[in-house]
């Protein structure tokens, strides 16, 4: 129907509501006027009262029939006097009233976004770490826990570059990926790279890798190991040398870059 003026915004309506602290007697106040007890709705201990019987009402006074006690629950809902607003209500709108492609990437904080990108990949980016010390392993045969000092990227605060250790804040399968640097001192040298899960070599995997090289050469390769993780579980990646020939001593990742190692979740 056509009408004159602005256009109504639409408005979301509820009753205002009254508690009384009751005590023995039959007149208390009104926070609102109104023109007659049937504007209001009184409730006494829960139940329903019938207007104009059990009370009366005109302008800001409440006249009740009988009179109430101090223990009385009572309150009244005022059906003449409608609460709007523009906005809805809390918790009142699902994802089927709004819009396809209805919020914009401004109306989201950058770390939901991030998060939310997370979530849609096939494996989230959990951290990747680096080291700009080398690892002495003095004695072989000997696994030496290696070291990883460089924080370069740590998306869910997993990553310890102190203890140079991940430990998982969520249970879930975890791929590791870790590319090494061996300096050898002899061509028969061979050294080995074990990923370590609550500070014991997983039994179930073995993940050891050698390269062999030549006097004073440098070695690289990758290893990667997939493990099943509950939540504080860590891992760490422990390095050792052998040799067949004379006996000889190397480090690894002999310098800034040529160790990696990186960890992500399979969704």
């Amino acid at each position: 129907m056509p009408f004159i003026g602005n256009q109504p915004a639409l408005s979301y309506t509820s009753f205002a509501k009254q508690d009384f602290t009751t005590s023995a007697t039959t007149s208390y106040t009104l926070d609102n006027p109104v023109a007659n007890a049937n504007e209001l709705a009184l409730f006494i201990n829960f139940v329903r009262q019938e207007p104009t019987t059990a009370y009366s009402a005109s302008g800001t006074t409440l006249t009740l029939t009988s009179a109430t006690s101090s223990s009385d629950d009572m309150y009244c809902v005022y059906l003449g006097k409608a609460v709007q607003t523009v906005n809805p209500p809390n918790a009142s709108v699902g994802t089927s009233q709004l819009a396809d492609n209805g919020v914009t990437t401004a109306k989201i904080t950058d770390a939901n976004i991030t998060s939310a990108k997370l979530a849609n990949e096939t494996g989230q980016l959990r951290f990747i770490a680096s080291t700009d010390t080398s690892t002495t392993m003095a004695t072989q045969n000997v696994f030496y826990k290696t070291i990883w000092n460089e924080q370069l990227i740590d998306n869910f605060n997993e990553f310890s570059p102190t203890d140079y250790r991940f430990t998982a804040s969520e249970a879930g399968t975890y791929l590791f990926y870790c590319s090494c640097s061996f300096r050898l001192n002899s061509d028969q040298d061979i050294g080995f790279v074990a990923f370590y899960k609550n500070g014991s070599a997983s039994s179930n995997t073995d993940v050891y890798k050698h390269i062999m090289g030549s006097n004073a050469a440098e070695g690289y390769f990758t290893v990667a190991y997939k493990v099943a993780l509950a939540v504080n579980d860590y891992i760490e990646i422990y390095s050792k040398w052998t040799s067949i020939g004379t006996n000889r001593g190397f480090n690894s990742g002999a310098g800034t870059g040529e160790a990696i190692w990186t960890g992500y979740k399979i969704l």
